[in-house]
This record gives structure tokens, sequence and C-alpha cells, in this order.
């Protein structure tokens, strides 16, 4: 899947979704809210109705080149993380693009529901909200209690307050160093 996507179920938590896609936006990171409904409204976990850019029927999904710049993010919150891991065509299009080499980004319970579903996490190093890291150890990731965790092409978060650095973690990754502090700066952390 091509582009820096933010998938939103109802349930997300608001600040992981809406803090990592302000962090983009402030580093030039096109990136855009993708609804796994119809809908062009999704609810947050508090209740908050976000419009989104594109819906599930309007998603473009198999185009050709899919590369390590091109990210799937899953914020957490629940029942949003829950709704993300039974969406079964979503996470089909996950591993999809995993196999051809995008990067995945995940937030608070989406490292355990949705990355879990990932072949391949042997060695991979994690972070995620705790008592959702299970799923992950059980396919040979290795747990750090870190704010962020950034291994190869899986980019991880622990939870509501590392929503900034979570997206700062996803901005390093696209732009580097440079870009990342930058926008650090300019929200005075």
């Amino acid at each position: 899947m091509k582009g820096i996507n933010i998938f939103l179920a109802d349930g997300f938590e608001d600040m992981e979704a809406l803090g990592t896609r302000d962090v983009l936006l402030r580093g030039g990171v096109a990136v855009r809210t993708v609804s796994i409904t119809e809908d062009y409204m999704v609810e947050s976990s508090h209740g908050l109705s976000v419009s989104v850019d594109t819906n599930w029927a309007d998603l473009e999904v198999m185009e050709p080149g899919t590369d390590e710049t091109d990210i799937m993010i899953f914020p957490g919150g629940m029942p949003g993380s829950k709704n993300l891991a039974r969406h079964a065509e979503l996470m089909e299009i996950l591993q999809d693009h995993w196999a051809r080499g995008g990067a995945v980004a995940a937030i608070c319970a989406a490292p355990g529901l949705v990355v879990s579903q990932l072949p391949g996490l042997e060695g991979k190093k994690f972070t995620c909200f705790d008592g959702f890291e299970q799923a992950l150890l059980d396919k040979g990731a290795v747990f750090t209690p870190e704010s962020t965790v950034t291994d190869g092409k899986l980019i991880t978060g622990r939870g509501a307050g590392h929503a900034v650095n979570f997206g700062l973690a996803i901005l390093r990754y696209l732009k580097g160093d440079e870009a990342a502090e930058k926008v650090k700066a300019g929200l005075m952390l």
C-alpha cells in the first residue's frame, strides 16, 4: 500500500491518532486518515467524531511499488484496536504490505492486537501498552518498555502519553533526525 495512512476504527484513541497526524503534517509528510468502514466519520474512544480523508470503499489498495517509505499506522484505543484487528481484509492488506517491504507503525494496544498478526517478528524489538505484549512475545519479539521503539521497518509506541514521541519516531524514520528535531523544537519539547 502506497503512502502514509492512519487507519481509524470506531473507538480509536484520540491523542494517538490525531497527535501522530499533527506531528507528521508539521514535518511536511503527506498523511491520510482512512476509515475502515464506508463512513467518512469515525468516533473516537472519547466520543469525538472525526472526518477522515478517505473511507474503505474509496481506498486504493493495490498500487505497485510499495517500499519502506510507505507506512500503515495503527493507533490504539478501545475498542478501536480490536476493531482494526478484526477487520480481516485490512489484516490481509497489512500482511501483503509487510511482505512487499512496507513499514508498519502501531501504538498502545495496536502492537499486540494488530502487529502480532504479521509473520517474521522473531527478534524484533517493540513496545506497547502494558498487558498487550504477550501475542508478540509468543512470536519471538522482544519487549522493551521505552516510549517508542524503531526496529527496521517496525515502529511502536507505548501509549497515549507517548503519542507525540511516536509521531516523531515515524518522522525520524521517514526524514531523519534533523526534521524530527525541528518539529520537536517547534513543539517546545
